[in-house]
């Protein structure tokens, strides 16, 4: 017989992911990190402007901190749509 569960309420991770550094960035990948960027800072609907943008080889990571959890998902929702971007690593912090 097996356990029924109704859900979770809170769940956190204590996972943390190495982020590249600015320095080691391809112009490829700088490029992809200017496009995340410039989409970030061109939306209307939450302040983005607080994100670090850093690319490797099609994956982009972001961090630093957002206002709200909709801000958040904002900025993975316009990270995922740039042109080039293979995967989103979110390591953003909502205040």
């Amino acid at each position: 017989m097996l356990p029924i569960a109704f859900g979770c309420q809170t769940m956190r991770s204590e996972t943390t992911v190495a982020i590249p550094a600015t320095e080691t960035e391809t112009p490829e990948d700088q490029v992809l990190s200017k496009s995340v960027r410039a989409r970030l800072l061109g939306d209307k609907k939450v302040d983005l402007s607080g994100i670090k943008v850093v690319s490797n080889n099609g994956t982009v990571y972001l961090s630093g901190v957002v206002s709200s959890l909709d801000a958040r998902q904002q900025a993975i929702k316009l990270a995922w749509e740039t042109r080039g971007v293979q995967s989103v690593v979110n390591s953003l912090e909502v205040q």
